[in-house]
């Protein structure tokens, strides 16, 4: 999780069975901090996985600073916008079975074509702009690497679980690389975090459109069939 020091919290504590892992991107005195405010949470999240790579725990939860409420919180798809309900139904042997989950379900936004790299677009769509750019100097840019893909779509907002054998599938150098383009980019953090926003179920080995049905993604995901 990524906080500022003016955020609070101490929600975290009601998570039983959770070990909050925050980092600090605003305070250079913190135990935990990444190597540059930039990306959103996106650099937090990366800065985690680089650090932790070797001392992961079966499952991780990726989400935001924030408890509930709207419209602060409107993305968290859980009663009362609530990311202590959201982590708490949370069923851990999907994660576990699966190796991701999107902690949303509702598509709206995101599926199921949110980013198409090619299509002649208006000036107000910069992370589609630049997606295809993006995406080659994390994955390559050579005959062998991953083409561009034509549409990308999953449910919006970078809050998702992982498990350990899935982050693992990549080398740390991987990882590095994802926030090195991060740490380069001229691109503003809206911009440069709403890219990666769109790359994480696809660095965590899911098709290029990841968008379940609701029904199922509600019942596998939290237990509400």
């Amino acid at each position: 999780m990524a906080k500022l020091q003016k955020e609070n919290t101490e929600w975290v504590h009601e998570l039983a069975y959770w070990e909050p892992v925050i980092y600090k991107v605003d305070d250079p005195t913190a135990r935990l901090q990444p190597p540059k405010n930039k990306g959103n949470e996106a650099m937090v999240y990366l800065s985690y996985i680089i650090d932790f790579y070797d001392n992961l725990p079966l499952v991780s939860a990726f989400v935001h600073s924030h408890k509930d409420g709207y419209p602060k919180a409107w993305h968290t798809d859980a009663k009362g916008y609530s990311n202590v309900v959201s982590l708490q139904k949370l069923r851990l042997d999907t994660v576990l079975q699966r190796g991701y989950v999107n902690l949303r379900c509702n598509w709206i936004p995101g599926c199921p074509d949110e980013i198409q790299p090619f299509r002649n677009t208006d000036a107000d769509r910069t992370a589609e702009h630049d997606y295809s750019i993006a995406w080659k100097a994390m994955f390559g840019n050579s005959s062998t690497s991953p083409p561009v893909p034509e549409t990308v779509g999953a449910a919006c907002c970078a809050q998702f679980a992982v498990s350990r054998d899935r982050i693992l599938a990549r080398t740390k150098a991987e990882y590095e690389q994802y926030r090195n383009w991060i740490l380069t980019t001229p691109l503003d953090n809206a911009t440069s975090g709403r890219i990666m926003e769109y790359m994480w179920h696809i660095i965590f080995g899911e098709s290029n459109v990841f968008c379940p049905g609701y029904n199922q993604c509600y019942c596998d995901v939290y237990g509400r069939c």
